[in-house]
């Protein structure tokens, strides 16, 4: 990279320039596609254009990074690699220095999602799984590079990861010049510190947003602080940015180049990942879909804008899967679970049945609870999870049952409460 004054940030878009050039074999890195949901704009009122990297080889940016740093460092002469990473930079980097004709090492958490685990192997990788999260995971990589002499790829606070990352900034430009905002997740910065360094260069009038899980969320307090502020724990289904710090890097650059910088819940982003599947027909992992649920939110305002939210990763666990869309479903009153108080003689549980089929719900399972303290003798609970067509439905079914003279609780509410 070339030389800097000391009064520039680590990386211009220069830099992003030439790691465009090392990035040309589209079978290493491909250009992905922008399409626009016509539905998602409806919603927020605006132009929405989905930039769909998580159609990328390994489904997520990081190849970019990866690639640009360990094709240079192969050129000096380095053969082997490690690596900490949650899941995506772990493809990443397993599939640039396989193509490099180099060895790597992946060191991932304990819990990384088996299908991340399984696809790193398949890119020629080595994977130890250490540590509870991605911080020990990465102390463990860090000593192993030192005590081997290997060269170590961080997933993040790398100029040349930055600049590789950075070129989608130069793809989301070129197919969108007109945009006016995008709406980049992040976990350690080092994806929208690349992409507003191109963007800063190409387009400066474009707004660039970044967006973090509640629960992971540094960003704020270190610009607070003005120096990065790491999490003792991390608590998001979006792995993808469960990094819990950034680096004095992309702190850097965030405060250089990024425009604002929102929080969306685990709840927003669950809902968002079962909008994009029924709506733009697209599986994104949390990461992805943060994008989308900060363009929902309250916290920002696109109306009447061009926007492209980006949709960084397509890495989703089928158990993960499974887990938010039961939240989401639930969420939305698709799924319901009602206790219901009778008298226990024989025939209740059929004419509650029946009174739940003639509003036109499913019974998926259905329990006897007797053995609970504030019960009285011949008393029962029967707690039904229903699937309902939406809230106004599960309402409707509420209605019907307490009109009869049930006790109904809403266990969905209670636990929302609660």
């Amino acid at each position: 990279m070339s030389e800097l004054r000391d009064d520039e940030p680590l990386i211009r878009y220069a830099d992003v320039e030439e790691a465009a050039e090392q990035l040309t074999d589209e079978t290493v890195v491909k250009r992905t596609p922008v399409e626009r949901s016509t539905s998602l704009g409806e919603l927020v009122d605006a132009e929405v254009y989905l930039k769909m990297e998580h159609l990328q080889w390994t489904g997520s940016f990081k190849t970019r990074g990866a690639y640009n740093k360990i094709s240079r460092a192969v050129d000096a002469g380095a053969d082997e690699f490690v690596a900490a990473s949650a899941g995506n930079h772990a493809q990443g980097v397993a599939l640039a220095a396989t193509r490099c004709g180099a060895d790597s090492t992946i060191v991932m958490p304990k819990h990384a999602p088996q299908a991340k685990i399984d696809a790193t192997r398949g890119y020629g990788a080595t994977v130890e799984l250490v540590g509870q999260d991605f911080q020990e995971a990465m102390e463990y990589a860090q000593s192993y590079a030192a005590e081997q002499d290997v060269e170590f790829v961080h997933a993040y606070d790398d100029p040349h990861i930055v600049a590789g990352q950075g070129t989608l900034g130069i793809e989301m430009y070129e197919d969108c010049p007109d945009v006016d905002t995008v709406i980049v997740p992040i976990g350690g910065g080092g994806l929208i510190s690349g992409i507003a360094t191109a963007l800063n260069h190409l387009s400066p009038e474009t707004r660039v947003v970044g967006v973090q899980a509640e629960g992971a969320a540094t960003v704020h307090e270190s610009l607070d602080k003005g120096l990065p502020v790491t999490l003792d724990e991390v608590d998001t289904i979006a792995d993808g940015i469960a990094t819990g710090g950034i680096s004095e890097l992309t702190l850097n650059l965030i405060e250089t180049h990024v425009d604002e910088v929102v929080t969306v819940t685990d709840t927003q982003i669950a809902n968002a990942i079962l909008l994009l599947l029924e709506r733009a027909k697209q599986v994104v992992e949390g990461a992805a879909a943060a994008s989308v649920a900060a363009l929902l939110s309250e916290e920002l305002d696109v109306h009447g804008e061009t926007v492209m939210p980006l949709l960084c990763g397509g890495n989703l666990d089928m158990t993960m899967l499974q887990t938010v869309l039961i939240h989401a479903l639930t969420e939305r009153g698709q799924i319901l679970r009602l206790r219901v108080k009778i008298n226990d003689i024989p025939g209740k549980m059929n004419v509650i049945s029946g009174i739940i089929a003639e509003h036109g719900a499913n019974i998926q399972t259905v329990r006897h609870d007797r053995a609970v303290e504030e019960l009285e003798v011949g008393e029962a609970y029967l707690v039904f999870q229903i699937e309902t067509s939406g809230a106004e439905h599960a309402a409707s079914i509420i209605e019907a049952l307490e009109s009869e003279g049930y006790a109904v609780e809403d266990v969905n509410q209670k636990t929302t409460n609660n």
